[in-house]
């Protein structure tokens, strides 16, 4: 147990404050700046890299927003959560890097990564059984043709199963604050990735030996669209194993691909013959 900071409702309530500020920033940052590039700005030059053609209503994008911006409620509490826990001794957070070394701090950045991956899969399933989806998840398939704005547009009762992983994390693994911070900062970004509604990975990505374990922007774009299948969020390994992937994700992300390379190809005024 450490006394270092006292535990009253005001620095409990500044903590609360502090993660919602911290979470609703990290929010606007990742998702903003990839809606404002993606879906403004360049709107025009990236159509050919759109999944879907058609653009979802402003409607679809504000009840995206709102609910992610509710979310972070939920989040912050559990901030508040981790931070007792850490200041009463209960986590194992370490605050000196010499502790366990650089290279065990790469290890718990990893192995973090590859139990969300694992966490996220087996709990995604689980809020798609019949009697769950509607209470639990129907909120974030409210968006079929998803964009940035959805990466944490999810009901509460989601947003406390999404949240569940950091404080595993903490309970069960030794790890610094740098690689809670660098999880987090991947875990948006990939987050943002699977919602952009683009896919920029070359042709027959998917059907590589070497680069197919990875999940695409098209692999969770089809998950809105079909519902039941698809559930990975990194990487595409517990999808194969349990086979729920979707038995034309192959075919549609090489669909989308050979259609980029058309449209791309014709507006420079090259043929591609391998293109269709």
């Amino acid at each position: 147990m450490t006394d270092s900071i006292e535990l009253n409702s005001l620095t409990l309530v500044k903590v609360y404050l502090i993660n919602y500020s911290l979470l609703f920033v990290r929010y606007l940052i990742f998702a903003g700046l990839a809606y404002t590039f993606f879906w403004v700005w360049k709107k025009k030059k990236f159509q050919p890299y759109r999944i879907q053609k058609k653009f979802p209503s402003r409607a679809s994008i504000l009840t995206e927003f709102k609910y992610s911006a509710s979310t972070f409620l939920i989040f912050s509490l559990v901030g508040v959560g981790i931070f007792i826990g850490k200041q009463m001794g209960w986590t194992r957070i370490y605050n000196d890097v010499s502790e366990y070394g650089w290279g065990y701090l790469v290890f718990s950045l990893i192995a973090t990564i590859l139990i969300h991956d694992t966490y996220f899969y087996w709990a995604h399933r689980m809020m798609h059984h019949r009697l769950l989806f509607k209470k639990v998840h129907l909120v974030h398939h409210l968006s079929t043709n998803p964009s940035p704005w959805a990466s944490f547009s999810f009901h509460p009762y989601e947003a406390v199963l999404e949240a569940g992983i950091l404080p595993l994390i903490v309970l069960i693994l030794p790890i610094h604050p740098i690689a809670i911070l660098l999880f987090i900062l991947y875990m948006t970004m990939m987050n943002v990735l699977g919602h952009l509604g683009y896919e920029f990975y070359p042709k027959h990505f998917v059907k590589s030996p070497v680069w197919n374990w990875n999940n695409t922007s098209v692999h969770h774009n089809m998950h809105h669209k079909k519902f039941n299948c698809n559930y990975g969020l990194y990487f595409n390994w517990w999808d194969k194993i349990c086979n729920t992937n979707h038995p034309e994700y192959a075919d549609e992300f090489e669909r989308v691909v050979s259609g980029r390379l058309i449209e791309t190809s014709e507006e420079s005024g090259v043929t591609l013959k391998t293109a269709a």
